[in-house]
């Protein structure tokens, strides 16, 4: 274990997702969301094969005794998937992170919900003080008297339901590790993505420009050096510690939307993001604080004659 080499894995790897996702931005008023899902599975395949074959772990990364729920898993992120992208289209990147931090709240109810995981009092309300951060990030879209913009009222509704599905594919994720390799899910992932976004064709794909193509392929690259770097920050600290550096995409993508997308962040945006913020590194901190005690609880136990 080396924390510090983990939370600096964890830090470079938000860094790149928000480069992928700004590079899906600038694509987007031209390439069509399910074909920028192809472009971004398809190039992460090759980066998440090397690294494996590099590992020794090739032969294990893609052995599983799961395909179904492979099959589950990648249908319900590339929906999530798509949906992100559909947003990235239609409001300014400091919303669509602000809104995305929903998932990980809609995780605590979903776990409960289809995998029966005990969630009490402080968790519920910590998730019901998030969601109350997500309904002002989203309140200006909403608004009752102001003539709405059709486009970014849109852009809220599919970057929310990105959220939704996105929780739901965690769950999923939550019973495939039971069963099967960090690098099954992954590569299966990408496989299932790709394959799955060819369904778009039938709603017209375009021929990207020379620079479309070329932030297309770095987007599919950055994503799967993306994922392999999130995946190292756990080999060398615990979740609960690496995981609140997440947020730091939310400073990223204020600098990103203002100096390149000439997107200014208004207040009750920062706002909002800032209580879906806290709320997440509250439930962040009651993990660990349960972990700890759970991890206590097992040392005091007296061992088995068994």
């Amino acid at each position: 274990m080396n924390p510090l080499r983990g939370i600096a894995l964890k830090i470079l790897s938000v860094c790149i997702f928000v480069a992928m996702a700004s590079l899906i931005k600038a694509a987007s008023d031209h390439v069509p969301p399910g074909q920028a899902v192809f472009f971004r599975s398809a190039f992460a395949i090759p980066v998440i094969v090397v690294w494996l074959a590099l590992r020794g772990e090739l032969s294990v990364g893609l052995r599983t005794t799961n395909p179904m729920g492979h099959l589950w898993r990648g249908l319900v992120g590339t929906v999530a998937m798509g949906l992100t992208f559909a947003g990235l289209g239609l409001l300014p990147l400091p919303e669509v992170t602000a809104i995305g931090y929903a998932a990980p709240l809609l995780v605590v109810v979903f776990a409960a919900m289809f995998l029966g995981e005990e969630v009490r009092l402080f968790r519920l309300s910590a998730v019901g003080l998030g969601l109350v951060g997500v309904l002002i990030v989203l309140s200006p879209r909403f608004s009752v008297g102001a003539e709405p913009d059709e486009g970014q009222l849109l852009g809220a509704v599919v970057v929310l339901g990105g959220a939704v599905f996105a929780a739901l594919a965690q769950v999923f994720v939550r019973r495939l590790v039971s069963t099967e390799s960090t690098a099954a899910i992954v590569f299966y992932f990408s496989v299932t993505a790709t394959g799955l976004s060819l369904i778009t064709l039938v709603w017209g794909w375009v021929l990207p420009g020379p620079g479309e193509a070329a932030m297309l392929v770095l987007a599919g690259i950055a994503g799967g050096v993306g994922q392999i770097l999130l995946t190292s920050s756990y080999r060398h600290a615990d979740a609960s510690l690496v995981a609140p550096f997440e947020y730091t995409s939310m400073l990223l993508s204020i600098l990103v939307g203002y100096l390149v997308f000439s997107e200014v962040p208004t207040g009750t945006m920062l706002v909002g993001a800032g209580i879906v913020v806290a709320a997440g590194v509250l439930i962040i901190l009651r993990e660990r604080h349960l972990g700890l005690k759970r991890a206590r609880q097992r040392r005091a136990m007296p061992p088995s004659n068994g």
